[in-house]
């Protein structure tokens, strides 16, 4: 596989080698050795999710409170959708800046995002599915939410995901700026803190 750093510092982009033939097609979608040789330490699994989710549906932007955080390795096993990882970490270069991959069936490629980074997605097929595997397991009380519509961000939805749909609980979140005046936003000091340890631990 090959694993291509994004231009927010603490996400990937993983390419799987597929070997395809007449029954179908094999793929290695995740190696922990690989992602940890990158990353500098191998993702901590102890959850993992799937959601189902109709064209235009937007689900983010999501975060949790560090520590533990939640990385997050994410792929669609059927259908497509734009990815998107927010840099939220107040004090970091890029902070408020994002990227984005296309996850489909085809290419099948995967991101990864470390702890205190924001993750939203758009669908772009009827009934896509998507994988995840997280660092920790849901905790209603450290999870939070930024509004995927607020303008300071500016996420780009392409044409093809039709009508967005979105929950109240994500119309309803802050935007950027009042989450970061109601402190709910990660340090860039105390995540570089926490990525170490979790280096250390590799050592």
């Amino acid at each position: 596989m090959q694993i291509r750093e994004l231009s927010i510092p603490g996400s990937w982009e993983i390419t799987p080698r597929q070997f395809p033939d007449e029954r179908g097609v094999f793929l290695e979608w995740y190696r922990f050795d690989k992602l940890g040789d990158v990353v500098g330490h191998p993702l901590d699994l102890r959850q993992a999710n799937a959601s189902v989710s109709a064209r235009g549906v937007v689900r983010g932007i999501h975060f949790a409170d560090i520590p533990r955080g939640q990385a997050k390795y994410v792929t669609v096993a059927t259908g497509a959708i734009v990815d998107f990882i927010v840099d939220i970490r107040v004090g970091s270069s890029t902070f408020g800046a994002w990227d984005s991959v296309l996850l489909d069936d085809v290419d099948r490629k995967a991101v990864y995002l470390a702890e205190g980074l924001g993750h939203c997605f758009v669908s772009l097929a009827e009934k896509t599915v998507v994988n995840y595997l997280v660092s920790d397991v849901y905790n209603a009380s450290r999870e939070h939410g930024i509004n995927p519509l607020d303008e300071e961000i500016g996420l780009r939805f392409p044409a093809e995901a039709g009508e967005l749909v979105l929950s109240p609980k994500d119309t309803d979140a802050p935007g950027l700026s009042e989450a970061k005046a109601l402190g709910l936003l990660p340090d860039w000091a105390q995540t570089e803190l926490y990525y170490a340890e979790l280096n250390q631990t590799r050592a």
